[in-house]
């Protein structure tokens, strides 16, 4: 992927984000089990991401136990939200690609390692997705 469309997908999934999030804190507190998630819709089974959005916004509060426990991935994603402006900021004010580089090398070390790697995040998600069917969320 080139330097220029990594960092436009990057700032729109970003732009998305933030909006969804924006969203979500402007909404009142459900009244109902309404969930965005057609899996979960389709199947009455939680994904594995079912819940970060709540994790992210029990962070925003300070929760950030509750948070963890909603959905560890909402800590992840809330590092993601709160880094990577800052370094898409960083490289554009100061023209450089520090963010495409280090994207770059987090590429060639993945597909080197994916014998490795494919198993262990498939392993971790697929514990995420017990956890979150198992505690009924």
């Amino acid at each position: 992927m080139s330097g220029n469309r990594l960092y436009l997908s990057v700032s729109l999934l970003l732009s998305v984000g933030y909006f969804w999030l924006g969203w979500s804190l402007m909404q009142p507190e459900p009244k109902h089990n309404f969930t965005p998630c057609l899996f979960k819709n389709v199947t009455g089974i939680a994904c594995p991401s079912c819940g970060t959005t709540r994790s992210v916004l029990l962070i925003t509060k300070g929760h950030l136990q509750e948070a963890a426990l909603t959905n560890p991935l909402g800590l992840l994603a809330a590092i993601i939200m709160l880094t990577l402006p800052a370094w898409l900021l960083y490289d554009f004010f100061r023209r450089e690609k520090t963010f495409y580089n280090n994207y770059s090398i987090a590429e060639r070390f993945i597909n080197k390692n994916k014998k490795i790697i494919i198993p262990i995040t498939v392993s971790l998600m697929l514990g995420n997705w017990i956890w979150n069917i198992c505690k009924g969320l």
